[in-house]
C-alpha cells in the first residue's frame, strides 16, 4: 500500500520524467548526507506547506479570473441593452 503513494508521487513529478528508481535512490542518499536524518522531516513538512499554499493561491487566482470574466460579460450585456434601447428611441 505504501508503494502506491510512491508511484503516484513519481507520476506527478512532471519536471523529472526521465528519472528511474536508481537515480531516485541516489538523490535520496545525497539528500540524507547533506541534510541529515533529523532535518528531512522538517524539510518535507516545509515543502508540503509550500505546495498547499501554492495550490490555494492557484485556486484563488482561478476564482478571480472566473469572477472577472462573469463581470465582463454582464457589463457587455448591459452596454448592448443600452445601445438597443437608444436605437429604439432614435428609430
Amino acid at each position: 500500500m505504501k508503494m502506491d503513494g510512491f508511484y503516484n508521487l513519481m507520476e506527478n513529478v512532471a519536471f523529472l520524467p526521465s528519472l528511474g528508481p536508481t537515480e531516485m535512490v541516489i538523490i535520496l542518499v545525497v539528500v540524507m548526507l547533506l541534510f541529515g536524518a533529523k532535518k528531512i522531516p522538517e524539510l518535507a513538512r516545509g515543502i508540503g506547506k509550500s505546495m498547499g499554499e501554492f495550490k490555494k493561491a492557484k485556486t484563488d487566482f482561478e476564482k478571480e479570473l472566473l469572477l472577472g470574466e462573469k463581470e465582463s460579460e454582464k457589463k457587455s450585456e448591459k452596454s448592448q441593452a443600452a445601445d438597443e434601447s437608444q436605437k429604439d428611441r432614435v428609430g
